[in-house]
């Protein structure tokens, strides 16, 4: 397809102008495809799948989306819409991150599959406009749009690295067929031989006096968002003393 015929799915009318009502509709699509990827993966989420899944034909599902990358973005506008802006902004932009982030997370957590189908280019589905609106609004009063969008950068950048990390290493622990705990007993001694060494006193710090490895996910996640904020906050101008 050339640029000049793309059409945005959201540009694209979901039912006719005329003729008999569909059978289907895209919300019922695109969630038959998230029950499949939340069980299998997102690669197992095809259009016969789906199909199969709702009771389509398979090639039927193309008149109301029209190819994979359509699905995808219906997918992603999905689990965007899964994240919980009512009230934002209140005028507590340091509250209103902090839910927001909690929010991304618990997201992500229940489709670890979405680093698969996570795009830097936006596509302006409907829900990711509700965040774009009610998020960005929370720092709309402090700073300008451009270092809205940095500060926004920064924290969505923060969320998505911690909770990566934490999927990816929930998911050495499953292949292991160990416990984390077990897991981290596995590996004692070779910490145990490179504290012994010398050789390696930052090393030794963290094995001996440092806090956060010791902390839950959601401790060390929490921590973590307070600096982010403590950085936005320093990006913020001064309150004016009343």
């Amino acid at each position: 397809m050339t640029d000049a015929e793309y059409v945005n799915i959201w540009m694209r009318p979901e039912r006719p102008a005329r003729g008999p009502k569909p059978t289907y509709s895209r919300a019922q699509i695109t969630d038959a495809a998230i029950r499949i990827a939340d069980a299998e993966g997102l690669e197992a989420a095809t259009m016969r799948r789906i199909a199969a899944e709702i009771g389509a034909g398979a090639m039927s599902l193309y008149r109301y989306i029209p190819g994979r990358d359509d699905l995808v973005e219906l997918i992603a506008d999905r689990l965007q819409g899964e994240i919980d802006v009512t009230g934002l902004p209140s005028g507590d932009w340091r509250a209103d991150l902090t839910h927001y982030a909690r929010e991304l997370r618990a997201m992500w957590l229940r489709h670890p599959w979405i680093a698969t189908v996570h795009r830097a280019l936006p596509s302006y589905g409907p829900n990711q406009m509700l965040l774009i609106e009610r998020v960005m609004g929370a720092l709309d009063e402090h700073v300008s749009i451009d270092e809205n969008l940095r500060l926004m950068a920064l924290l969505n950048s923060y969320v998505e690295s911690a909770v990566r990390e934490e999927i990816s290493s929930a998911e050495e622990v499953r292949r292991s067929g160990l416990s984390e705990s077990q897991w981290m007993a596995r590996s004692y001694p070779r910490i145990r031989q490179l504290v012994d060494s010398g050789d390696y006193p930052i090393f030794t710090k963290i094995v001996q006096q440092a806090r956060q490895p010791r902390l839950s996910r959601d401790e060390q996640f929490r921590h973590g968002l307070e600096r982010v904020l403590d950085c936005i906050a320093a990006a913020l101008p001064p309150v004016s003393a009343p």
